[in-house]
């Protein structure tokens, strides 16, 4: 019998990781060091655009202090997703190609 392990929040990241890198990015690891709550990652896009990035897997949810700081990002009008599998990363990518494109 044969079943698949469901997707860990670190491998999510590594791939986002990748993706970002493919895509001539960065992503940092995000630690605020008296602040909880922050995206797990800022990443750098190339033509100066930043999003934070919040990683969860396919069941997890949001704490209540990230739910003030994706608060705080929307009222900045900051970029800002939760992405919680490998298609999300795939599709969020594909998204922004299209943005650049037109």
């Amino acid at each position: 019998m044969c079943s698949t392990m469901p997707l860990l929040e670190r491998d999510i990241e590594r791939y986002l990781v990748r993706r970002t890198i493919e895509h001539g990015g960065v992503a940092y690891k995000w630690v605020s060091p008296g602040r909880v709550g922050v995206a797990d990652r800022i990443v750098l896009l190339t033509g100066g655009v930043v999003w934070f990035v919040e990683l969860k897997t396919a069941t997890g949810r949001l704490s209540p202090w990230q739910k003030v700081f994706a608060a705080e990002m929307r009222r900045m009008r900051m970029n800002y997703i939760v992405i919680k599998s490998k298609e999300e990363v795939d599709q969020w990518f594909l998204t922004r190609s299209k943005k650049c494109r037109s």
